[in-house]
């Protein structure tokens, strides 16, 4: 086990262990903290956006050529485990039975007795998962799809639905974290300027259209605390600044809060 250290930015030392023995340990320092982004991201999504949320219940084929796991290896494994599991009981168990300390004979043959029996048990279930690995190692892992027998088939939901509402998630995504950005110049956290920007987008508003003026004109309602709309009118002159047109329309969206000019 390796065992890559790095300083943080408070200058504290951290360290992560790893099975790779032949990559730089930069580069595996790296790509270990690229994954906890990547767990943190997933991790946001299933907990602000739902990413997990099931869109669609009808069914389609699985590719022919898809590689599964075979159903036999997979019950030979399992079985594997569960004797694994009942035989790390039984050491355990033999570790714990101790010679009384005063030697009654009976008492010493009766130990004797338990532990050989134990100790015979625990052998034969040694040889029955050496016989099961046997029979793991002759069977194929991976098969192809059409090669499984039927009963042992199955079908997929259907994913245009789920990458159409996925995609429209990112976006969602996306433009939350620009506001966070650009509403973190008012604030400290970044959590908070996340907050924030869920709550702006479950408040309601008022759309004003204006054809003489070429407006169209967002107007938020306040929020409850004065301080975050302090920062919501920052961020309306932000965006306001930006002259972006309505798609569709000729009409220069204007971004406002509820009581300012």
């Amino acid at each position: 086990m390796r065992e890559v250290r790095q300083l943080s930015e408070s200058g504290a030392q951290s360290s992560i262990l790893s099975t790779d023995y032949r990559s730089d340990l930069s580069r595996v320092a790296a790509a270990m903290f690229a994954r906890w982004c990547q767990e943190n991201f997933f991790r946001y999504m299933r907990q602000h956006y739902n990413l997990d949320r099931l869109a669609e219940y009808g069914v389609e084929p699985v590719p022919d050529t898809t590689r599964v796991i075979n159903p036999a290896w997979r019950q030979l494994d399992s079985q594997i485990r569960r004797q694994n599991g009942l035989l790390n009981r039984q050491l355990v168990q033999f570790a714990e039975i101790q010679l009384p300390q005063e030697l009654d004979p009976k008492q010493v043959q009766a130990y004797e007795l338990k532990k050989g029996q134990l100790q015979q048990a625990i052998e034969n279930r040694r040889e029955a998962i050496e016989q099961l690995k046997a029979q793991r190692k002759a069977v194929a892992k991976h098969l192809l799809l059409k090669d499984l027998p039927e009963q042992d088939r199955f079908q997929q939901l259907r994913a245009e639905k789920k990458h159409f509402l996925d995609t429209i998630k990112l976006i969602a995504y996306r433009a939350e974290t620009a506001l966070a950005q650009l509403a973190r110049e008012k604030m400290h956290r970044l959590d908070d300027a996340r907050s924030l920007i869920r709550q702006v987008f479950r408040t309601e508003i008022d759309l004003i259209p204006d054809q003489q003026t070429k407006t169209l004109t967002v107007r938020l309602h306040p929020l409850t605390n004065q301080v975050h709309d302090q920062v919501i009118r920052y961020l309306c002159e932000e965006l306001t600044s930006t002259e972006t047109l309505f798609p569709g329309t000729d009409l220069r969206l204007i971004y406002q809060i509820a009581g300012s000019c």
